[in-house]
Order: structure tokens, then sequence, then C-alpha cells
């Protein structure tokens, strides 16, 4: 029977390559966004992978292989995990700066998966700002890209895709199905 009535959702998994259209050296900074009800019991809940630099073949791929380790509870699936990823790299002056951000919900069935998550870059929304950004080399950033992952206020940025990072999961579930939520999977008891 279930502890109190709580279900479990366990992952691992890594942050596999991503491909650019225009990107030299990058990192992933990662981190989990979940609903109020859900939380982490064991692993890590965000992250900073290793600067890699892209292949020189057409594709452009930045290899991370950055592993994904964490576990959560809780008592309603309402508010289920997100992986939220921003992508920095360096500019022609050596400076970090933002290369794209991407989102996924985590799935929902128990097994291997692997998703393409699109990389979205905010664009400025006036001729001076392109201006400002051509001049000084720092594009718009988001405050907190948890935004994305909560979906208030997407409606006013303007963004553009710059490419498309895998990631792959590895999913447990334990005791969802017990507390009468289904999820597509037949589970014996």
């Amino acid at each position: 029977m279930s502890v109190n009535g709580q279900f479990f959702l366990s992952i691992t998994g890594s942050i596999e390559h991503a491909e650019f259209y225009d990107v030299d050296n990058a990192y992933c900074k990662y981190g989990f966004h979940f609903g109020p009800e859900w939380s982490v019991v064991a692993g890590i809940e965000e992250g900073l992978t290793q600067m890699c630099k892209c292949s020189n073949n057409p594709r452009n791929l930045a290899v991370w292989n950055f592993p994904l380790d964490v576990t959560f509870k809780s008592t309603n699936p309402h508010g289920w995990p997100q992986l939220v990823i921003s992508i920095y790299g360096l500019d022609f002056f050596g400076h970090d700066i933002i290369r794209g951000y991407g989102v996924c919900h985590l799935p929902l069935k128990t097994g291997h998966h692997e998703k393409r998550v699109s990389i979205y870059v905010p664009e400025s929304s006036s001729m001076l700002q392109h201006f400002v950004e051509w001049l000084t080399g720092r594009r718009p950033e988001l405050i907190d890209p948890a935004i994305l992952a909560s979906g208030g206020g997407r409606e006013l940025t303007r963004m553009r895709v710059e490419g498309v990072i895998t990631v792959t999961f590895n999913i447990v579930l334990k005791d969802l199905y017990k507390l009468g939520y289904d999820n597509g999977e037949k589970w014996k008891k």
C-alpha cells in the first residue's frame, strides 16, 4: 500500500547533446520546476554541465552526456515536474551570454524515453534594442527561466528557435495506480 497517499517518480537519464545554428562553446544550467505538492526526496534538483566545444560539422553538435538523477514524491499529479534548461555560451569577447532556453515535461510512463526539446532565444522587441544588442553583444535574457514552465506571461515574450537539445529519461513510478491515477499503463498487484 502507498505511504500516506503518496506516489513517487524517480528519473535517471542525461542531457545528451544539442544541435545549434550559431554557437561555438556552450554549457547548460538546468533545474526542475514542479507544483506545490511535489518535493524532492533524493538526488539533485538543479545543476550545471561542463563547457563543450561544438563540432565543426554542419550539425554543430555540442555533446554533454551530463547525468540526471532525482526522485520526487507527491500526493497529486497536478504540477507534474518539468525540466527547464538554460544554455549559455561564450561571445566574441569571452563573456557568458544566453544561447537559448528549453523546457519539457517529464514522461508520464515508466521506461526509457528520448525527447528532442526546441531551444528558444528571446528576441529584441524594437530596432533600438536590436542595435544595442548588436553593439554590446548582449542578448535579451529572462530574469527567471521558470516562467517557461508556468506559462504565465509567455505570450508577451518574442522568441525564435535556435536549435534542438536531446534529453533521455529512465522513468520509474511507484504507487501512482494504487492511488487511482491512470496514466495508461496496466499494473499488476
